[in-house]
């Protein structure tokens, strides 16, 4: 801590927690959105990663500016009346968006790995989250800070194993017909700027609180800065394993973690509690940033039943809502990315 505040490697490690969710972890994410660009799937990764670094940074700050407890106070910085309610809308639907993947991937890894019910799996993963949120903010930080580092040596160190293996890297050798682009998303700089647009609009819920908690702006900058790059270059590590030779990984839900159980049943096995874990984190901040938003009179009744609207929604099937929730979320987010640039440039010029 710095200052009694979040410090800056705290900041990044939320930061990631946030981001680095079912959809990222799993490797369907980096599949669906760069894989099948072949080689302008890095192009994408790259220009992503300067969205992630520049909206966290500028997030935080308008959140440290107003005192932010939830995104609701840093959207009159950003335009009127009309646009206030229709993004705080869109904020709280991509939210219960992410909360809703979260515990269809837990599904997913239970039907994949473990041979059993994936609704099961997503009742687990409902408890633990809503039983978390209820501890508040600080609960959220510690529970995230705790597991995002096991997650990126993991996700690191299976990437780096696969390419140590002798694979070829073939770019684009990912996109068999199960995940041929769906028509939401034209290119790879416009999948690059629909990835960063619905993630940075889910992670405005927390990194606007986050920022009013910080120490000071240099915790800001040092905890965007520093949570878009790990983002970016986890993101290449895991492309590149994907593209190693390994075109069967297309028709999975779980990609990455079929490549973990190539280097053996544990490791398979290890990785799939840390993808649990890492799920829950972004379940977590999910939850918390909805509930912080409509917290009135009866917050427990409120977390509660929002757990249980996302979890018959999860029944969905993740496979599905990365596919298309995700994309549509994104067009969504572009709005509130264009905002949030519009108000940088006028305070500047002021």
């Amino acid at each position: 801590m710095e200052k009694q505040g979040v410090s800056g490697i705290r900041i990044a490690m939320v930061y990631i927690g946030t981001v680095v969710g079912a959809g990222f972890a799993t490797g369907q994410e980096i599949l669906q959105f760069f894989v099948n660009f072949g080689l302008g799937g890095l192009g994408g990764i790259a220009l992503s990663t300067v969205l992630f670094v520049f909206y966290g940074v500028l997030i935080m700050r308008l959140g440290m500016a107003v005192g932010a407890a939830s995104h609701r106070e840093i959207l009159p910085k950003l335009g009127g009346p009309a646009f206030q309610t229709g993004m705080d809308a869109l904020i709280l639907v991509s939210l219960f968006g992410a909360l809703t993947a979260m515990l269809a991937g837990t599904g997913a890894l239970f039907g994949q790995e473990l041979g059993l019910s994936p609704v099961l799996g997503s009742a687990i993963m409902g408890v633990l989250t809503a039983l978390t949120v209820l501890g508040g903010l600080k609960g959220v930080i510690r529970a995230i800070s705790a597991v995002v580092p096991f997650l990126l040596v993991s996700v690191v160190g299976i990437c780096v194993f696969v390419l140590l293996e002798g694979a070829s890297i073939t770019p684009g050798v990912g996109r068999p017909e199960a995940v041929a682009p769906t028509g939401l998303m034209g290119n790879w700089v416009w999948a690059a700027v629909l990835y960063g647009s619905y993630n940075i609009l889910m992670s405005a819920a927390v990194l606007a609180p986050l920022g009013a908690a910080a120490a000071d702006r240099r915790a800001v900058f040092r905890g965007g800065a520093l949570g878009g790059i790990g983002l970016g270059a986890a993101s290449v590590m895991i492309y590149l394993a994907l593209t190693a030779g390994r075109g069967d990984v297309g028709s999975l839900e779980v990609p990455i973690l079929y490549l973990a159980g190539r280097i053996s049943p544990l490791a398979g096995a290890l990785f799939t509690l840390v993808l649990i874990a890492e799920i829950y984190t972004t379940a977590v901040g999910a939850l918390y940033g909805f509930s912080a938003r409509l917290m009135g009179a009866r917050p427990t009744l409120l977390i509660l039943g929002t757990t249980a609207a996302a979890f018959l929604a999860s029944l969905f099937g993740f496979y599905n809502l990365v596919r298309y929730l995700y994309p549509l979320q994104g067009y969504g987010g572009i709005v509130f990315l264009v905002a949030l640039a519009v108000s940088r440039i006028v305070v500047r010029r002021r």
